[in-house]
């Protein structure tokens, strides 16, 4: 089964959001659909755009899970945004939790050490 994914996180001020999601990810949108959304591609058919949608701002909950959790984590603090929880799960399983500045929950997962 082929999975594909287009993950969105709505915002009220976009343009904040869009520098706090550059500085989070690493890099600019991989396009910029219109001028109240971006997307970033984080791998093959698997996306996730931020969009202008105030009436909905603050509520989107992602996780990510990817091969490079300590690297992502440390890359990610050096572009100052620091997790707000780090979990272990009963399997091993890492989580590391990000809030933007409206609301919205974004992790990075990473299998055991």
């Amino acid at each position: 089964m082929a999975v594909d994914l287009f993950a969105g996180i709505p915002v009220n001020d976009y343009a904040a959001a869009l520098a706090w999601y550059e500085r989070l990810l690493g890099c600019p949108p991989s396009f910029v659909a219109s001028d109240t959304e971006a997307v970033w591609e984080l791998a093959e058919h698997r996306s996730l755009f931020v969009e202008h949608c105030p009436e909905h701002a603050g509520h989107a909950m992602h996780t990510v899970f990817v091969d490079d959790f300590d690297t992502r984590v440390t890359q990610i603090a050096e572009r100052g945004i620091e997790p707000l929880k780090r979990e272990t799960y009963a399997n091993g399983v890492r989580k590391a939790i990000y809030r933007d500045p409206e609301g919205n929950e974004i992790g990075f997962g990473g299998a055991p050490l």
